[in-house]
């Protein structure tokens, strides 16, 4: 299975990590170890990833129980994660960075998987529930709050109403279904920097929806 980061061939070169405290927290939430690779509840882990290749940072980090790196988002510097306390503990690390940052849940973006939207689907939100995700319920649990931005990124619904939920969300993504997530964390990676310039309403206007129809060849 290639990797969809083939899709991401104009990363740009490596970038001294920006100075100075982070303003902003961006977190992709997922399972840590090989063996959770591209499957389906590491949707958050994908984008994250691509957006940390598409801004030249690499993840050297272990803070807050989580692996880390900085970036400057359009003048915005941010501490990206992704939490290594599995996905049911994710509110541990998100809160241990936001009380060290002093950073509130407004100026804190999650990354996330959802089964209701199909697989490149995307919602975003300013706030709101968890929605029966184990990670944002641990998230919204920890701090008191649920005034989380949000982007919720669809891995598709279980294929019939009896399997397992838990079977579903750790399966692996085809190899067509990577190609469809490669696509829309390209989209996620343009509507980021809306939401830290305050237009989240833009972005949510212009990337909520189903992920676009493939090219057909001519």
């Amino acid at each position: 299975m290639s990797n969809i980061f083939d899709l991401f061939k104009q990363i740009e070169s490596s970038r001294p990590a920006p100075a100075g405290p982070p303003q902003w927290i961006i977190v992709g939430l997922g399972n840590p170890g090989a063996q959770y690779t591209n499957t389906r509840h590491n949707a958050g882990f994908i984008a994250i990833d691509a957006f940390a290749a598409k801004h030249g940072a690499k993840w050297q980090k272990h803070r807050f129980h989580a692996v880390c790196t900085d970036v400057e988002c359009e003048g915005v510097r941010c501490l990206l994660m992704k939490p290594e306390t599995f996905m049911n503990l994710s509110g541990q690390a998100v809160q241990e960075a936001m009380q060290f940052y002093h950073i509130d849940p407004a100026h804190t973006l999650i990354l996330y998987d959802d089964i209701t939207l199909p697989v490149g689907g995307l919602r975003i939100r300013k706030k709101g529930s968890d929605g029966g995700h184990n990670g944002m319920k641990n998230i919204i649990y920890l701090s008191g709050a649920d005034d989380f931005p949000r982007i919720r990124i669809g891995i598709g619904k279980k294929p019939h109403p009896e399997y397992p939920l838990a079977d579903w969300v750790l399966s692996a993504f085809t190899q067509q279904e990577l190609e469809t997530l490669g696509a829309s964390a390209q989209r996620i990676a343009e509507a980021i920097p809306m939401i830290l310039q305050g237009k989240t309403d833009l972005a949510m206007s212009r990337y909520n929806g189903n992920p676009p129809a493939p090219e057909q060849p001519n």
